[in-house]
């Protein structure tokens, strides 16, 4: 699984005996994983709008965490605690702590954190889908950054399937994942993914 850098913004309501946290993840907002150290170039992130709608439409599972921690659950669709809206500027959510979780401990600790304004970032946990479900070249892009605006290779995620919301109080991308990813801005590379994708989803009609 993938993390994005944390983004948006998180707020917290208590509204009688309810506790409901609120939070968004912006679309067509550029985060930078790498500013390229001395002699690489920089590395910049982006989600296109509607990026998670796949996910959002679908009855999977969801699940609102604490740092990426499935161990530490703060709210989910499966018990009808986490609500997800998905348009064209940002995916947001609404989330009900249930009374009976807030003696829990990572439970009170995220929400004194939040409530401390050390804990204000929204992070989602994806992956890409296989290429058997959708074309390499309508799952992601990279291209070059605009020469005015700077010389960053800029990855745009397009489809992506959500697995969770996590609050997080610093960028979760792991470098290890980051490195791990092609960013190769390569024309001819990309016709012959595309290409191949192409051939083997007609084999495999043919067998």
């Amino acid at each position: 699984m993938l993390w994005a850098a944390p983004d948006g913004g998180l707020e917290l309501r208590r509204e009688g005996g309810d506790t409901r946290l609120r939070g968004r993840f912006p679309y067509n907002s550029r985060a930078v994983l790498s500013d390229g150290g001395r002699r690489g170039r920089p590395r910049k992130e982006q989600f296109a709008s509607h990026a998670f709608k796949f996910s959002v439409d679908s009855e999977a599972r969801i699940d609102l965490l604490a740092g990426h921690s499935f161990d530490r659950p703060l709210a989910s669709r499966a018990n009808g605690t986490l609500d997800l809206v998905d348009t064209a500027e940002a995916l947001t959510f609404t989330a009900r702590i249930l009374p009976e979780l807030m003696d829990v401990a990572h439970v009170r600790d995220t929400l004194t954190m939040i409530g401390a304004g050390l804990a204000v970032g929204v992070s989602p946990g994806f992956r890409i889908p296989p290429p058997a479900a959708v074309p390499p070249e309508e799952a992601e892009t990279v291209e070059e950054e605009d020469p005015s605006e700077g010389r960053a290779i800029i990855r745009t995620i397009r489809q992506a399937i959500l697995f969770e919301l996590s609050v997080v109080s610093r960028p979760a991308y792991p470098e290890a994942q980051v490195e791990a990813r092609d960013w190769t801005v390569n024309e001819r590379a990309a016709a012959v993914s595309a290409q191949m994708a192409k051939w083997r989803r007609l084999r495999q009609w043919a067998l």
